[in-house]
């Protein structure tokens, strides 16, 4: 451990382009830094003017991942916490939203004493303080900055972690910039030159970078390796070959065997204490002993971005490693099911359907969660997944043709999900946000259900990220009729998990236990779900 009590910061960006891997490359170096034994923490600082995640579109940006604390967060902090085995807080996520707001709430309170406010050192010094409070506990902070060096919406972001290396000292901070070396088709050669102009303009902005990873999809040369440390006058040891990989969790053990591990301690003065052996081994172990491929319908409609539904994905993988076996997941458009039936979900060992706003593609939804159940092929559903289950049973068991959710139909008179009395105020108000369900909340289970058997405890805590709850009023004819009600809320007033006994296995949660699935530790839900479509 740290002899001092200073926290060490390293400050992750990007050039060239977006997208280049930022967020696996930080969650990769927090990964091989707590396997060491240090206590590590991981920000995300996100140049967008949005206060925060929860409003921004899926099909551009990819999934809104929620942290036990409520935050709805950019989709790096599902990396961040899947490699580190760690769960975030609202502290992990800051966008330049929060950030304005902070300036603009300390200007109507005085606090700046009739000074005009400015970027700096207003603006600076509150991302700084931002970073400092989320640092604090830890031995190693990392700080990736979202965007890529040249964007106009990151400089005050680039312009603080510039200035935070002076005020805890230079010892204390390592800089890291990601760039990519292109390959020509027609010349058959790769290009540094993107590379150097961009660890230039991060020059010019007054950041010497300490470690340059780069990416790169073709074979690479050392001759290219040595021309990118001269030109950003760095040690050949600071630059680190990124190629591509077939798995990104492999990417924590080829920049160990890269010797980063080593070069990041002896740069911020750490003890050097050696990789320890984890579940990371086994993890990657099954992986490569997996043979058999498993194909699973994620029945969706926001298909433009698989990421999406990353933590889904990525749960479902890591579920069907543990049992050594690969998941091939067969994406399909909701809205295909309801122009063309069923036949396109014939084959598939397991469905899954996840969570998702909107009425848009739920009647295809519906459909397939009828085939589920009637051909008794194994149904996960993840929070409207849920919320489909139900309205399916209630159509189709409970002969009620006209159920339906609130969220689909305001006017229907059988919202088996439904807007809770105590909501509707805030809903009326337009303060739609007040009417979500964020964060952790705990749950009990029913000690004859699946889920119990697979939790392995009567008592939970899992995240959730909605509005719409199961409606009380109709509990009875549901349990009469064959649905278990296996989770309820401590005071028993909200359904958390239902299941449906007679089936091999049909468990649908309202909320999304894919924010808590881990690649070496897979969610009790995923794991159950994978060895029902192995049967």
């Amino acid at each position: 451990m740290l002899r001092k009590k200073q926290t060490k910061f390293i400050f992750v960006t990007g050039g060239v382009l977006s997208g280049i891997g930022k967020g696996i490359f930080a969650a990769s170096v927090g990964n091989i830094l707590k396997n060491r034994g240090f206590s590590v923490n991981i920000q995300k600082l996100d140049p967008y003017l949005n206060f925060d995640a929860g409003t921004l579109n899926p099909n551009e940006h990819g999934e809104v991942f929620v942290t036990d604390d409520g935050a709805e967060t950019d989709l790096d902090l599902g990396h961040y916490e899947r490699f580190t085995n760690q769960s975030l807080t609202k502290r992990s996520s800051i966008m330049s939203g929060q950030i304005y707001s902070a300036v603009f709430d300390d200007e109507r309170k005085g606090k700046y004493l009739g000074k005009t406010v400015q970027v700096i050192p207003h603006l600076t010094e509150k991302i700084q303080d931002f970073v400092m409070e989320a640092s604090k506990g830890f031995d190693i902070h990392i700080a990736e900055v979202g965007g890529t060096i040249g964007d106009m919406e990151a400089v005050h972001f680039i312009e603080a972690i510039r200035q935070l290396k002076r005020k805890v000292g230079e010892e204390n901070v390592m800089y890291a910039h990601l760039v990519y070396i292109p390959y020509l088709e027609a010349s058959k050669e790769m290009k540094t030159k993107p590379a150097q102009s961009s660890v230039r303009e991060l020059l010019a902005l007054g950041i010497h970078p300490d470690i340059i990873g780069v990416r790169h999809d073709r074979a690479i040369e050392k001759g290219h390796l040595k021309k990118i440390a001269l030109s950003a006058d760095v040690n050949p040891e600071a630059v680190v070959p990124l190629p591509f990989v077939k798995r990104v969790y492999d990417v924590p053990s080829n920049l160990e065997k890269s010797g980063l591990g080593d070069y990041i301690s002896k740069n911020l003065g750490l003890r050097s204490l050696r990789p320890k052996k984890n579940g990371w081994e086994k993890m990657q172990q099954n992986i490569k002993n997996s043979k058999e491929t498993i194909k699973v319908g994620l029945i969706a409609k926001y298909l433009s971005n698989e990421d999406t539904y990353k933590s889904v994905t990525e749960a479902l993988k890591a579920a069907f490693w543990a049992n050594q076996k690969n998941v091939k997941i067969v994406w399909i458009d909701s809205e295909e099911i309801e122009k063309t039936g069923t036949k396109i979900l014939d084959g598939l060992c397991g469905i899954v359907i996840p969570g998702g706003f909107g009425d848009r593609g739920t009647e295809g939804k519906i459909i397939a969660a009828k085939y589920a159940r009637e051909n008794n092929i194994p149904y996960l559903g993840l929070c409207l997944g849920m919320q489909i289950a139900v309205i399916e049973f209630a159509r189709n068991v409970l002969a009620w043709p006209s159920a339906t959710s609130g969220e689909f139909d305001q006017n229907s008179k059988k919202q088996v999900i439904h807007i809770m009395p105590e909501q509707r105020k805030n809903m009326a108000e337009d303060n739609y946000g007040a009417t979500m369900r964020l964060g952790a909340y705990p749950c009990i289970l029913d000690k004859k259900s699946k889920s119990y058997k697979l939790y392995g405890a009567d008592k939970i805590s899992e995240r959730h990220r909605h509005r719409y709850e199961f409606n009380n009023d109709y509990r009875e004819e549901f349990t009469e009729a064959g649905m278990m009600l296996a989770g309820l809320s401590p005071d028993h007033h909200l359904v958390e998990i239902v299941e449906i006994p007679e089936h091999k296995f049909f468990v649908a949660s309202q909320f999304h236990p894919e924010y808590k699935s881990r690649p070496d530790y897979p969610h009790p839900l995923f794991v159950g779900f994978s060895k029902a479509c192995l049967e």
